[in-house]
């Protein structure tokens, strides 16, 4: 049987980074706004420290994301054809301590929300290209990196700027959504991705 590792945030549930960001500004900052990953990259630098003080200390960010449309369905079909297991990586290097408590909230969340995915199929790591397994689904094209004979990237609003040649280069291919992953994985042979 495959083994899949499938990312968490931006793959499976999205949004609440920004949310939260906004909230503590008194904002209205939309996607299109953004030019990195990281929300928070808006922030002037003497603001940002006192935000991650406060992210770390004060917030579950999964009160506020929302489930990407059909990710839950497809993700549960496919295992009954695949070894799935959910991989996010949880350490913020410019806090390294605080962050620790992501693993929590993010294990809560999963355990709560895919409640098919056995705990011990649960990986919450930093170095995402250490996990051996046949397929990689993430949102991030740094992730797809390392392991995988197939690798798939969910498109989204900071993966633009990788072009085709870029993605050809890793072997990723992009996919628009869950349906096209459903596609892909269940109707269709892996081989073929190649």
């Amino acid at each position: 049987m495959k083994k899949i590792m499938i990312d968490l945030d931006d793959t499976i549930c999205t949004g609440g980074y920004l949310e939260v960001l906004n909230e503590y500004l008194g904002t209205n900052y939309t996607y299109d706004d953004l030019e990195d990953y990281y929300v928070e990259s808006i922030l002037k630098e003497d603001k940002l420290e006192e935000y991650l003080d406060h992210f770390y200390k004060y917030i579950n960010v999964y009160d506020y994301v929302t489930i990407i449309p059909h990710a839950i369905e497809v993700i549960e079909k496919l295992t009954k054809k695949y070894d799935v297991y959910i991989c996010s990586a949880y350490v913020d290097m410019r806090r390294p301590v605080e962050s620790g408590r992501m693993a929590t909230l993010k294990h809560q969340w999963i355990s709560k929300n895919l409640p098919f995915i056995h705990p011990r199929k649960i990986i919450l790591t930093g170095s995402k290209n250490l996990i051996e397994c046949d397929i990689k689904i993430d949102d991030k094209f740094s992730n797809l990196k390392g392991y995988g004979e197939t690798k798939l990237l969910l498109d989204t609003y900071h993966n633009q700027k990788y072009t085709e040649a870029d993605l050809k280069e890793r072997n990723v291919r992009r996919v628009k959504d869950w349906l096209e992953i459903e596609q892909l994985l269940l109707n269709e042979e892996v081989e073929t991705l190649q």
